[in-house]
């Protein structure tokens, strides 16, 4: 599909590179970003025969000559070469898509999305999939592009794909067998204007979908319900709260009658990671994995680095690193599972939003300590809720200050609320700052 193509590939983040690398043989390939901060990188591609532009001016780069523009997830609809590709009539496409057209047909995929619970689901999915012995993958907005791993698929191999609605913006063939959507919340509005045209958007992972592909579908959330109520879909409703198809009663997770595990032998707590685990089950029950693999699997599972994850305790004091919370939803979720005096790390990159959705979720909090783009926004939404609050420059000066003004039994929790892009280039980059912060303390 892509052989003697000329692809002009914007973005030279993870997506970008491994589209490139995967094409290059095979495809002119044009690779253009805003920098570059990894030269070597930039050499080992134009090694491989990929033109590299690093350059303010992307658009005057493309031309009518060009058979895709392929986009980077973080790249706006309204990007200034996006729209001259619509002009041009240059078909748009992504990193994903590109590689689900080149699978064999035979491929099965799941597909999991959602505004939060995402890589925590998919993480447990794969994980049990893996332990019951069958041939699956994983990849997606975890980490790990679609296009690196192509060359690892083979015929009849599952596919676990955690799918951002960055990456959903673009999709046309691509279609799961399988998708999961956890839940909705009003986050990313700075890519989608609307709420509304954010859910919709979300609804493009049951795309191509038939009375005989599955979705997985959260009971508990009236959105979720009430959009997906027309799609053809077979549905599998959980519900952390009440009757549903996967559901909790008695301490214990049951699909339909049967008792699938009980949640005291779950590493994880919190019904939010409750109700990623019933996602996670409903996909193993749906591919007829026995129990006794679910059960080891949700033993075995400590949780997923950057997300609620428990750091170290020094002098009395419990660190945990939740920076993947990149909105209020996250943040709030993250709360919810402390009942002790907690010292909150909020700050980050400045998408426009407000943090008024977390007025009633601060019980815990004896302060909060911002910093970041947003440092003033959330130091005024303090101010106006009698919050004690500091202001700091960097994620350093917070976790510094948060520890010198700990006492005994406090946590300090890094749950920033705001995307890493102002500081850092991803939310890994910021939790492992983070981690290192910590660990230089007696």
């Amino acid at each position: 599909m892509y052989k003697n193509k000329k692809l002009f590939v914007l973005g030279m983040g993870r997506s970008g590179v491994a589209v490139s690398k995967l094409l290059c043989k095979e495809a002119s390939i044009l690779l253009t970003d805003t920098k570059c901060d990894d030269p070597n990188l930039k050499k080992e591609l134009e090694d491989l025969g990929i033109n590299v532009i690093i350059t303010n001016d992307q658009a005057q780069l493309l031309t009518q000559n060009f058979d895709y523009l392929i986009k980077g997830p973080a790249i706006f609809p309204d990007n200034e070469v996006v729209m001259k590709a619509k002009k041009l009539n240059i078909p748009i496409t992504t990193e994903m898509e590109v590689a689900y057209n080149m699978l064999p047909k035979d491929v099965k995929i799941i597909g999991i999305t959602g505004s939060n619970g995402k890589t925590t689901t998919t993480t447990i999915t794969y994980e049990i999939l893996k332990l019951a012995g069958l041939p699956v993958h994983l990849g997606g907005n975890i980490g790990i592009p679609l296009c690196k791993i192509y060359n690892d698929i083979k015929s009849g191999d599952i596919l676990v794909l955690e799918i951002s609605s960055h990456q959903l913006i673009d999709f046309d063939t691509f279609k799961t067998d399988i998708s999961v959507l956890t839940n909705f919340s009003k986050v990313h509005l700075d890519m989608f204007k609307t709420y509304d045209n954010y859910k919709k958007n979300k609804l493009k992972i049951f795309n191509h979908h038939t009375n005989k592909d599955i979705a997985i579908l959260n009971m508990n959330d009236d959105e979720v319900v009430q959009l997906t109520k027309n799609i053809p879909s077979k549905k599998i409703y959980f519900n952390s709260q009440g009757q549903a198809d996967i559901y909790i009663k008695d301490n214990h997770i049951y699909y339909g009658e049967e008792e699938i595990c009980e949640l005291n032998d779950i590493r994880i707590k919190g019904s939010h990671n409750y109700e990623n685990i019933m996602c996670a089950i409903g996909v193993a029950k749906e591919l007829g994995i026995d129990n006794k693999y679910i059960k080891e699997a949700l033993d075995n599972f400590g949780g997923v680095e950057h997300r609620l994850e428990f750091v170290d305790k020094i002098n009395d004091r419990e660190f945990y690193n939740d920076s993947k919370s990149t909105n209020n939803a996250s943040t709030i979720i993250a709360l919810s599972a402390f009942k002790t005096p907690v010292i909150l790390l909020l700050g980050g990159l400045d998408r426009g939003g407000s943090f008024d959705e977390l007025d009633g979720h601060l019980d815990y909090v004896k302060k909060i300590i911002c910093f970041g783009e947003t440092k003033d926004k959330i130091a005024k939404f303090c101010q106006k809720k009698n919050i004690s609050v500091t202001e700091t420059e960097n994620l350093e000066e917070a976790t510094k200050l948060a520890y010198n003004l700990s006492e005994p039994k406090d946590t300090i929790l890094l749950s920033p609320a705001c995307a890493s892009h102002d500081q850092f280039k991803s939310f890994e980059e910021r939790g492992q700052k983070f981690k290192e912060i910590i660990s230089k303390f007696e």
